[in-house]
């Protein structure tokens, strides 16, 4: 048996930094999902906003996971392993394909989910975006639309996100 050696040189070799590396993947499964002392799953989303060149403020809304259920803010589970502030940027970039500015929190919500029966505390924060990418984890089978804020209010399907735009409104705009 022979042993096979490998050698190589590299000369003037100056490693490029990686600015920022996007997950093509979304989590998946409850696995590392976080419950409160009730058992009320936490679930954390964004208002993902921006200017337009007038200084109108337009919010970027995503289409539900199934087909004809109308647009809503991105939103999913806080899992163990992160922050707050992880877990909403994450769902942003997961969901609708944009990252940003995170900024503070608007408030909390309860509601109970249609899918699973269950209570859930939804905690929204805006987040004025900075970059918007071609593909995302769910740009699949999501579609997603920059609209007016009067716009978002009117498609908005969730009676919490409603509200959390309503916050929202009041923060920007008043």
């Amino acid at each position: 048996m022979t042993d096979l050696y490998v050698s190589l040189f590299i000369s003037n070799y100056s490693p490029t930094p990686i600015q920022k590396v996007v997950s093509l993947v979304s989590r998946t499964g409850r696995d590392l999902q976080r419950y409160d002392t009730t058992g009320y799953r936490q679930v954390v989303g964004c208002i993902p906003y921006r200017y337009k060149n007038d200084g109108e403020i337009e919010v970027l809304l995503i289409s539900a996971q199934k087909k004809g259920k109308g647009m809503l803010l991105p939103k999913g589970g806080w899992e163990i392993d992160e922050s707050i502030e992880e877990a909403a940027l994450r769902e942003t970039m997961e969901e609708a394909g944009v990252t940003g500015h995170l900024e503070e929190i608007l408030g909390k919500w309860q509601y109970k989910s249609k899918r699973h029966n269950m209570v859930h505390d939804g905690y929204m924060f805006p987040m004025l975006v900075n970059e918007q990418f071609e593909q995302w984890p769910e740009s699949g089978f999501r579609q997603r639309k920059w609209v007016c804020l009067s716009e978002a209010f009117d498609l908005c399907q969730n009676w919490w996100m409603r509200e959390a735009l309503e916050v929202f409104i009041d923060r920007k705009c008043l």
